[in-house]
């Protein structure tokens, strides 16, 4: 029998065979690889195997070389040829999928989604292609920031997956599109499709991976949610649950996980890995906000460890993003616990991460100026704090963000005293009282506690604790730690002010053990100094002393601290406020900065 023309010789599975083993070789022979699979042209294959062909070398040379031309010609050859050959869209779809996700790479959108767009229109008799297709280019939207039209395409995905009778892909599209309102702030749509989503969770019967991923994703959502909105004791029952689930997620075996039958139902939101990464990082997130600074410490090396083990094996870019959200949250901790060196060694860091990853760099660019802002308020480098807050502004439109940073800069003009028109322009944006500008409970707590900071300074002391009491009450709700020993302790300051002593010590005591709880360094300074004098003026020597002494330790812990940052290289840091961050950082030759405000 006459062989078929379109059936491939042996010489093909030979080459195919020394191509295979060439690429899987430790290590790769790249090179080798590629010659192979160049050689099937020389026979002048049929149609079929020249496009799967070109489809092949073009994935190698994409994955593995840095021969971009080549790699694109090879794949946009695969693409056309494909098209053109009836039942072949295993490789037509895999064209399309990698041609566009090469495209994007090399910054070509406007080049990637037309490519989508097309092989969406033809693949709908395709399930598993179909939705993987739509995915891909709602991600793409998404990148670009356009999630109107990423919302609309996930939502079309989850009635086609409805339609093809796969609950499990409905809520895989469903989810995505939660997270992506959630980052729109359209609350109003967020609920109901969280509560559809809930739903289709608890009622669909699937393997037990599956389900459990489902779960993680949803009771994620929930929980950032509740973190966004500032309500740190309220999202405690979520975050247990998130916690129970991943638990259970870790003790299931991949290699007992039944393929679904369903080719809509061939997808899993993340690795079980990573999930475990997103927990740790939900979780130090929640401890952070709740001021239990050495968990959130202790999480966040929990994550870090394995996500160094997981970069080994594994060059997702998710990954690194993953890190510089645990650095960003962890460096917050640092200032607040008194390690300034170890935080700004761990900024310079980000800067690394963000060096390597222009959308890395694009995303976070604002976070690492806010960083830089605090880092400087903590050393009182307050021009530098206002220029670092000022750029990080110029570069958000996140509003939580935005009112976050706007709080941090009207901190810095209260303590420079003497800027007091932009100071009010700025306390106008962020008035709690009225039309406050994000939803989070935990920033509207902070904004009422800067207008009793601003009034306790400007001598309004019945006025500054209405605000202060505000806050307590709001924190106290919330269980916002940090909040309520700050709230406390400035309390105590103005009653001492007042000569009310007793009402003063009321105060500063609990602030100075919730400050050593949590701890905080600059509270426990504040508050053993109020100590001092409170003991002093009630005739208390002894425990004068004793105050005297601990805020004497205070001081030098704090003090060497001061020393040991302005020290080190990355310190100059504080200077850059455009572009990308500097490569390499000159020493300093010793401190530059006031310590005044520190003792």
């Amino acid at each position: 029998m006459a062989a078929s023309p379109e059936a491939p010789g042996p010489w093909y599975l030979a080459l195919l065979g020394f191509a295979e083993h060439f690429r899987t070789s430790s290590p790769p022979k790249i090179r080798l690889c590629v010659h192979c699979l160049q050689a099937v042209f020389q026979f002048k294959p049929p149609p079929r195997v020249e496009a799967r062909t070109h489809l092949q070398l073009g994935s190698v040379l994409y994955r593995h070389t840095k021969n971009r031309e080549l790699a694109q010609t090879h794949l946009e050859e695969a693409w056309l040829i494909s098209q053109q050959i009836s039942q072949f869209e295993d490789v037509q779809f895999e064209a399309a999928s990698i041609l566009s996700e090469f495209y994007c790479q090399q910054n070509l959108v406007d080049s990637a989604k037309p490519v989508l767009r097309k092989a969406i229109q033809t693949s709908q008799q395709t399930p598993y292609w179909h939705c993987r297709l739509l995915f891909q280019l709602a991600q793409l939207h998404a990148l670009e920031k356009d999630l109107v039209s990423a919302c609309d395409l996930l939502g079309v995905g989850a009635e086609y997956a409805r339609v093809m009778g796969s609950e499990y892909t409905r809520a895989l599209f469903l989810l995505s599109k939660g997270m992506l309102l959630l980052m729109e702030r359209k609350l109003s749509e967020v609920h109901p499709l969280l509560t559809l989503c809930g739903t289709i969770v608890e009622n669909w019967q699937g393997t037990p991976i599956q389900k459990e991923s489902l779960r993680v994703f949803f009771l994620v959502l929930q929980v950032t949610h509740y973190l966004d909105a500032g309500q740190v004791k309220s999202v405690k029952p979520c975050l247990k649950q998130l916690q129970q689930c991943i638990q259970t997620i870790s003790t299931l075996n991949d290699d007992d996980e039944i393929l679904p039958t369903n080719p809509a139902a061939l997808f899993h939101w993340l690795p079980k890995e990573h999930m475990c990464v997103i927990v740790y990082m939900v979780t130090v997130m929640h401890s952070m906000q709740a001021g239990y600074l050495e968990k959130a410490q202790k999480y966040t090396d929990k994550a870090l460890m394995q996500l160094e083990k997981l970069k080994m094996l594994d060059s997702s870019p998710i990954l690194s993003t993953f890190q510089v959200i645990l650095l960003e949250h962890i460096i917050m901790c640092r200032l607040v616990t008194g390690h300034k060196a170890t935080a700004l060694q761990e900024i310079s860091q980000v800067c690394q991460l963000c060096q390597q990853s222009p959308r890395l760099f694009t995303n976070h660019a604002a976070q690492l100026h806010t960083l830089l802002g605090l880092y400087c308020i903590s050393v009182n480098c307050m021009d530098n704090a206002e220029a670092q807050f000022t750029a990080a502004l110029q570069m958000t439109t996140h509003q939580e963000l935005w009112t976050f940073i706007v709080t941090n800069l009207a901190c810095v003009y209260i303590r420079e005293g003497n800027r007091h028109q932009e100071l009010f322009t700025l306390l106008e944006r962020i008035n709690p009282d009225h039309n406050f500008p994000v939803s989070s409970h935990c920033l509207r707590a902070a904004a009422f506690y800067i207008r009793g900071l601003l009034s306790f300074f400007q001598g309004r002391y019945n006025e500054a604790k209405r605000f202060l009491r505000e806050t307590l009450k709001m924190s106290n709700a919330e269980d916002l730690n940090r909040l309520t020993a700050c709230s406390l302790v400035l309390l105590g300051h103005i009653f001492l002010v007042l000569g009310n002593h007793r009402e003063s010590s009321n105060m500063v005591l609990p602030a100075m053990q919730l400050a050593s709880k949590i701890p905080d360094m600059s509270v426990q300074l504040w508050s053993s100094s109020l100590l001092k004098d409170l003991n002093k003026a009630c005739g208390n020597t002894m425990d004068a002393h004793e105050a005297a002494q601990m805020h004497q330790n205070f001081s030098q812990q704090l003090l060497q601290d001061h020393m040991a940052a302005c020290s080190l290289p990355e310190h100059n840091l504080i200077s850059w406020t455009d572009g990308l961050p500097p490569v390499q950082l000159q020493p300093q030759n010793g401190p530059t900065t006031s310590l005044a405000s520190l003792l």
